[in-house]
């Protein structure tokens, strides 16, 4: 009976031993899973948050769809009927997958928003189950956002030689990245072959010209950039103030690439003139012409975390039919033969760039 007991007895304490070990070892789990599921919440918020913007616009929008968007834009400013050109593209798009090859179909999406609208009914109503819309409206507010909107510019009084005033618009203000008198030719080489350093994508657009052809900024911001690249040569790069838009201008001229007075930081205005076409670049050795043909490399590129700055992210677009767009507005610019410079000969005043602190004060700024 002694023995029966003891056995009993360890048998017991075993069992309880291993009961107590089974009950912590499940707690500890438990506690675990407690402890982790904050993180767990918290790294997937991260996540979350970085993965709320977009992280690929295939820009093509047409010049006609662009134009017929502008003026109507522009026409109906003020009214009840206004819709922004950045909405009734985002409109169409939704239609129509993003694509705009075919202007019969953009007109005749166009039109019915314009209808819908003159009828009295809602931009807000009408896109609630447009599944697309808002990703269209954030991609083309990033990259047409700071291209039409009040200024002030100067224009010349009819019949009195010289003479200028200023008068508020509401229209375009963005310009076409060539002077206006200057000869070019281009075509849509996007994303055709380069085999420099290392064989890549084209990610911008060319405009083949003349050694010396004035530069132009096509919208206000400021200069992010400025200096060599052994791919781009002289190279200038301007943000937009939104900070969505990243403006690069490459292969600038040998010996005088841009306006004496820029530097890092310096804001431009739309239709400044700020540098020259020449063919610099493919060469780590500064002011060097390795480039065969003159042309201005234009690119434009989105930004909706900085993230996309620089590295695997960066999103370039397919800008040759903004470029055709822009030329219904290039800058007039005058040669100073003392200096060699072009500088416009109308002067600007953006609100944008109103808004933004200026490190320097060029006398080319009104």
């Amino acid at each position: 009976m002694v023995l029966l007991r003891r056995i009993l007895f360890v048998n017991f304490m075993i069992l309880t031993v291993f009961a107590s070990v089974s009950y912590w070892t499940e707690e500890k789990e438990k506690l675990e899973l407690t402890m982790a599921e904050p993180m767990k919440i918290k790294q997937n918020a991260t996540e979350e948050v970085k993965a709320d913007y977009i992280k690929w616009v295939d820009f093509g929008v047409s010049k006609f769809a662009l134009s017929e968007a502008y003026e109507y834009d522009r026409d109906t400013y003020g009214t009840d009927y206004h819709i922004s050109w950045i909405d009734l593209l985002a409109w169409v798009a939704s239609h129509t997958g993003g694509v705009f090859d075919n202007d019969r179909t953009v007109y005749q999406h166009m039109d019915l928003l314009k209808e819908k609208i003159s009828q009295g009914e809602k931009l807000e109503k009408l896109v609630k189950d447009l599944q697309y819309f808002p990703y269209y409206q954030e991609a083309y507010e990033a990259v047409l956002g700071g291209m039409v909107g009040e200024y002030e510019i100067e224009i010349p009084v009819a019949g009195e030689e010289g003479k200028k005033v200023w008068e508020k618009k509401y229209g375009l203000k963005a310009f076409h990245p060539i002077a206006k008198g200057f000869p070019y030719s281009d075509y849509d080489d996007f994303g055709v072959s380069r085999t420099y350093g290392y064989r890549r994508n084209h990610l911008g657009h060319d405009l083949m010209g003349q050694t010396g052809t004035p530069v132009v900024a096509v919208e206000s911001g400021y200069i992010e950039a400025l200096g060599w690249n052994q791919y781009g040569g002289w190279r200038i790069g301007i943000r937009s103030f939104d900070k969505k838009r990243y403006y690069y201008y490459a292969h600038l001229r040998q010996g005088f690439p841009w306006q004496p007075e820029l530097k890092e930081g310096s804001a431009v205005l739309a239709g400044d003139v700020i540098g020259y076409m020449g063919h610099t670049g493919y060469s780590k050795t500064e002011d060097t012409n390795n480039i065969d043909q003159t042309h201005l490399h234009f690119g434009m590129q989105l930004i909706f975390d900085e993230s996309q700055k620089e590295g695997n992210n960066e999103i370039w677009i397919d800008c040759y039919q903004i470029v055709k767009f822009l030329y219904c507005n290039q800058t007039e610019a005058r040669r100073n033969d003392e200096t060699k410079e072009w500088r416009r000969i109308y002067q600007m005043k953006d609100p944008n760039a109103a808004a933004y602190e200026r490190k320097l004060d060029f006398s080319m700024y009104p």
